[in-house]
């Protein structure tokens, strides 16, 4: 694969050797990563709707109900539902960006490639697999099963219920594209507060060091659009926000969000979650 000009443009803008990022991952899914699929029963997923909006979703199921078939090939047995902005985005074929994530074990793996509804199924052709560091990802395990998904409300401002929601977030999701270059979902974690609602329709946060792949960073170097998914732990919800994102370049980049559109929903996730543990590395807040 091609390098992507937008991560090598980050990375030369901190200093760090273009030698990693999207354009040395492999399309293949080692045995490894397809046992760590099929013990999962969350599946995050990233894509772009038919205005270029990225919205980030979730999928879940029990253990089993992502499958490595093949070596390039995964399939979810879930489909977004009701009220999801992805829903019937994928009955042709579209780049979608995958995250399997274990909060328990802090262990995650990512997949982008390209993804087409066949029946009751998700099929994704996958083009990069590849495994990230725990750093930021709080432990907690569910101690119940998804309700039946519930629509809250969809609008362009966030209320108050949004701000709280987003206020004591301790994770949150990113999904980014870039042209040609294909999509990408990744985590972000930190203690309670590290994201900052700064208007009905503007929130920051702080960019962590990583893995200094820069993907995501990478993909807003190249189109500002990026989509947010909120995980409400305790009443079991998700709260999708589609919109831009730029980079404040300093000794710590913040990232500064500007809304477009939100859907929130219950329903979506267990609403049971044992206490988180936080990440010895979070910065403080």
């Amino acid at each position: 694969m091609r390098e992507h000009p937008g991560e090598v443009a980050v990375q030369r803008r901190n200093g760090v050797a273009h030698d990693r990022g999207s354009s040395r991952t492999r399309p293949e899914v080692p045995e490894v990563a397809a046992a760590f699929l099929r013990r999962q029963r969350m599946i995050v997923l990233g894509a772009a709707d038919d205005l270029g909006r990225p919205w980030a979703g979730v999928l879940t199921g029990p253990a089993g109900f992502a499958t490595a078939e093949g070596d390039r090939t995964i399939v979810l047995r879930a489909l977004p539902g009701a009220g999801d902005p992805l829903q019937g985005l994928f009955e042709a074929e579209r780049d979608v960006g995958l995250l399997a994530i274990e909060p328990r074990t802090r262990r995650r793996m990512r997949v982008n490639g390209v993804a087409v509804r066949a029946g009751d199924t998700l099929v994704v052709r996958t083009e990069q697999v590849y495994a990230n560091c725990p750093k930021y990802i709080q432990t907690r395990e569910p101690t119940s099963t998804p309700g039946t998904p519930v629509v809250l409300g969809h609008g362009t401002s966030l209320g108050q219920r949004h701000t709280d929601l987003i206020a004591a977030a301790d994770t949150f999701f990113i999904a980014t594209r870039a042209e040609g270059l294909g999509a990408d979902v990744s985590h972000r974690g930190g203690g309670p507060g590290f994201v900052r609602v700064t208007g009905p329709r503007s929130l920051e946060f702080p960019d962590y060091p990583g893995n200094n792949m820069y993907m995501t960073l990478g993909n807003l170097e190249l189109d500002p659009a990026a989509g947010l998914l909120f995980p409400d732990w305790e009443r079991g919800g998700t709260l999708q926000l589609t919109g831009r994102a730029r980079v404040e370049w300093g000794a710590r980049p913040v990232v500064r969000f500007e809304l477009d559109a939100y859907a929130h929903r219950e329903g979506t996730l267990p609403a049971g979650w044992t206490a988180p543990g936080y990440h010895r590395f979070n910065p403080a807040v």
